[in-house]
């Protein structure tokens, strides 16, 4: 497959950073894409809102669903569902992109952002996934792709925020769950993680965020690494636990420096969870 032209993606999250940078991409090809997030006004914190993410997408040259909902919540997925499929036709790809950051460690996490962690990360991946099944096993070349890291058993990242390593890795849990039981029906479900930090707002409000936007990379990386996954025929990546830096090596590119905020392929910092 080397286009998205007429596919069918339902994305959980996607008003921005890196999952409006999926969507765009994947606009550009003439997909459809529904997003399903909870940003419904502007809020300072905040770059853009559903609406804005759907404009984008048409302007690029897709069609947009934007469905204001929370994740969390099982009447909204089913609602996203049945709206997806009534609006499209159908569903072809589900991107589990919804994520909630926090680097607590224990003893300074509030019990109820612990529950909005593996709610909207684990819990979302899973159900959002869950309620698209049947549609997917319906597509001709049916995709699941997760943005969550290979899971890594260094204590390292265990030692400063056991709550959001336990979130990240159950995303990835669930997607290769996805992998070995769906990949049976005809079902690729992948994993797919930055080899270096992103620039989102959930980088740049963390304390010091500034400093780490400047090493970081735009989402366009992730986004293309996306695509590559995307428009891969079959089940050739089923299971796996992609980096977008590799992914893209492998399929020919060689100039990083475009990616970078600063224009130069060095000094970024790599993404957490990587070795």
């Amino acid at each position: 497959m080397t286009t998205l032209a007429g596919r069918t993606i339902l994305m959980s999250g996607g008003s921005r950073g890196i999952g409006l940078a999926i969507a765009v991409r994947a606009a550009r090809d003439g997909a459809n894409v529904a997003l399903v997030a909870k940003t419904d006004r502007p809020d300072p914190r905040l770059a853009g809102t559903i609406h804005t993410a759907a404009g984008a997408i048409r302007e690029a040259g897709g069609n947009a669903l934007p469905i204001v909902g929370d994740i969390r919540d099982d009447a909204t997925i089913a609602d996203a569902v049945e709206r997806t499929v009534a609006e499209f036709g159908g569903i072809d790809v589900v991107v589990n992109n919804a994520s909630v950051l926090n680097l607590s460690p224990t003893a300074d996490l509030d019990p109820k952002r612990y529950d909005l962690m593996q709610d909207v990360n684990v819990r979302g991946t899973f159900m959002l996934t869950r309620g698209a099944i049947p549609h997917l096993l319906a597509s001709p070349d049916p995709k699941v792709l997760t943005l969550s890291p290979p899971i890594n058993l260094d204590p390292r990242w265990f030692a400063g925020h056991p709550a959001y390593t336990m979130a990240k890795y159950g995303m990835t849990m669930a997607a290769l769950g996805f992998a070995h039981e769906l990949g049976q029906k005809g079902v690729s479900s992948t994993c797919l993680w930055p080899a270096t930090l992103v620039a989102t707002d959930a980088i740049g409000n963390l304390p010091g965020g500034d400093q780490m936007v400047a090493v970081s990379r735009k989402p366009d990386i992730v986004a293309d690494a996306a695509y590559a996954v995307l428009t891969t025929d079959g089940q050739e990546l089923n299971g796996q636990t992609l980096i977008d830096e590799d992914l893209l090596r492998e399929r020919g590119v060689t100039d990083f420096a475009a990616y970078s905020m600063t224009g130069r392929d060095e000094g970024l910092a790599p993404d957490i969870f990587l070795s």
